[in-house]
């Protein structure tokens, strides 16, 4: 586990990582939205806080844990992480609002739906300056709608 989260955490410091070399908010907001619609969030996991990196690693070592023992139910993280408030897959992802908030950096991410536009909502993400200085951001949380965050989620995950 530690291992892992380190392992994650190193890659932030990395020259060149892809989603950590965002220079704005927006940017960032902008690769969140594209690494969401190809359903592909690696990019996001190379730019996360080290604390919020190691979480998502015991919270996955968790979950194959708790699949291995029981390998025909679908465990808590069987939907994968929760990136998004919904599971559902959202066709359009648009940067919003871009505020501040304790320190931190709110960027809004809003989710539509062309067959549904009555299912449309918005999540935002937390970031915080990336401390390589250099201009590039974290993410540290994401709140969810209905007053959750990723950080929540997860640990209510694992509540037996």
């Amino acid at each position: 586990m530690k291992t892992s989260a380190l392992a994650l955490a190193a890659l932030l410091l990395l020259p060149g990582t892809t989603f950590g070399a965002e220079s704005t908010p927006e940017s960032f907001g902008a690769t969140f939205c594209k690494a969401s619609l190809e359903d592909d969030m690696s990019p996001v996991e190379a730019a996360l806080t080290p604390d919020l990196a190691k979480i998502i690693a015991e919270a996955e070592a968790k979950n194959a844990k708790i699949q291995a023992a029981a390998p025909d139910e679908k465990p808590p993280l069987g939907d994968g992480l929760p990136w998004r408030s919904w599971t559902d897959y959202a066709d359009g992802c648009e940067v919003g609002d871009i505020t501040e908030d304790a320190g931190k950096t709110l960027v809004e991410i809003r989710y539509s739906f062309t067959t549904s536009p009555d299912a449309n909502y918005a999540d935002h993400l937390v970031l915080i300056p990336a401390t390589t200085g250099n201009d590039s951001w974290q993410l540290d949380d994401i709140k969810l709608i209905d007053r959750m965050t990723l950080r929540s989620v997860l640990a209510g995950a694992f509540d037996l």
